[in-house]
């Protein structure tokens, strides 16, 4: 059975008819949880189960963003609270080292909470730089300011959630830390010369291409391209994304429902296709809107299959961890961030 190059957010705890049928009907892809999908573990493993099974496929990837800090769909009183990005930067200003020993736990301590619920794929890790005066959307889930840095943390996350049986997600590429609004109320224009781009934004991205997928930046970077945003930008797919970043994984689009985004549903999906995105990412669970997105959206095929297969295919079995001694591990270390 050939999948439709989308992801697809349902509405509520678990599956209506309507939905069963959608997915049984334009057999999408992959599948994104949010809160409102959340429940009690045993709801969301039910879940994950129902999901697969409407889709046919064993492994179906099931996605989620679990960061950590404020973006943390699984939270108390079930899940533990895992800290933002900006915590391990501190960390790894006082000690390199203890800054990526904690952000490697802490996405390893993530990762064994997704796979005991069948969840396999983290939108994780960031490689946004923020500069000041950007909008908070990034803020403090940035791993500094540094494109050095961030993309040495941002392995090391991507290090734990391999380690754990999780595939990671590379966000929002080629940058969003400039942006001066959210992109899910409204588009962002970035107007920085193209050499400062290549300089900070893009150079975070770059040791960084080999991970299996990333999540395109909803965002105008003029330099470039001064009418489309970076997902529906043939340019910046082309000559930054695959060219100057060297990115050759799976290229899905930040959420095609956010505002930041111009035109129908439908519209907003053929522009995604036509830009050279590989997945569709929508995620609000309106169903007219998932029928119009699996309407515009092709079956998987040629390089985009390619990718789809080589990122499942990257996914290892978990490794061993003692959790009890991992957590208080990273608490410790954590610890040190709050003597300083």
């Amino acid at each position: 059975m050939t999948n439709r190059a989308f992801i697809t957010g349902i509405s509520g705890l678990t599956l209506n008819d309507a939905e069963r049928e959608f997915i049984r009907a334009e057999r999408p892809w992959g599948f994104i949880l949010f809160k409102r999908n959340i429940e009690s573990p045993a709801q969301v493993a039910v879940l994950v189960e129902e999901l697969r099974s409407a889709a046919g496929i064993a492994d179906a990837p099931i996605l989620i963003d679990q960061e950590g800090g404020r973006v943390q769909r699984l939270g108390p009183p079930h899940w533990p609270v895992y800290p933002p990005g900006a915590s391990f930067s501190a960390l790894y200003d006082i000690d390199p080292k203890l800054g990526l020993a904690a952000a490697r736990l802490s996405s390893r301590l993530i990762a064994a909470d997704l796979i005991d619920l069948g969840v396999t794929v983290d939108c994780l890790p960031l490689a946004d730089v923020p500069v000041a005066g950007a909008d908070a959307v990034i803020g403090n889930r940035a791993y500094g300011t540094e494109p050095d840095k961030v993309a040495a943390i941002a392995r090391a996350v991507t290090e734990g959630l391999e380690q754990g049986g999780v595939l990671p997600v590379l966000k929002h590429i080629p940058g969003h830390g400039r942006a001066t609004a959210d992109s899910h109320f409204r588009l962002p224009t970035v107007d920085t010369a193209q050499s400062e781009l290549e300089r900070t934004d893009f150079a975070a991205f770059q040791p960084l291409a080999d991970l299996p997928m990333a999540m395109t930046a909803h965002v105008v970077f003029s330099a470039l391209d001064p009418v489309h945003p970076a997902t529906t930008s043939a340019t910046i797919i082309e000559q930054v994304i695959r060219g100057l970043i060297g990115f050759q994984g799976l290229l899905m689009s930040d959420d095609v429902s956010m505002n930041a985004l111009a035109g129908s549903i439908a519209e907003r999906t053929r522009a995604i296709v036509s830009a050279g995105c590989d997945m569709i990412l929508h995620c609000n669970g309106n169903i007219d809107e998932m029928r119009e997105v699996a309407r515009e959206t092709p079956e998987l095929a040629g390089k985009a299959l390619e990718r789809a297969n080589a990122a499942l295919a990257a996914r290892k079995p978990p490794q061993p961890l003692d959790r009890q001694a991992a957590r208080a591990e990273l608490d410790a270390l954590l610890d040190r961030v709050g003597t300083a």
